[in-house]
């Protein structure tokens, strides 16, 4: 299982306020569409909206990054640029 934890607050509409839970992707690819499957919508606005930690490393784009077991997955906003 790999651990994911929502930073801010726009994901958190898609999951009812709950900022941590557990998944079984085993690729970044892959935890999208399982957050779509749990949290409908919530995947298509991780890709948009946010970038991604694993295991302290952030990724802008991680669509094939491999998701170890016990990883910790953290969602964090983008920040835009202009």
């Amino acid at each position: 299982m790999r651990k994911v934890v929502i930073s801010g607050s726009s994901c958190r509409a898609f999951t009812g306020g709950v900022d941590e839970f557990e998944v079984t992707a085993d690729t970044f690819g892959r935890l999208i569409r399982e957050l779509d499957l749990r949290f409908p919508g919530l995947g298509h606005h991780v890709e948009e909206f946010m970038a991604v930690a694993i295991d302290g490393v952030i990724f802008q784009d991680a669509h094939a990054e491999p998701l170890p077991d016990n990883s910790e997955i953290v969602l964090i906003p983008k920040i835009g640029a202009g």
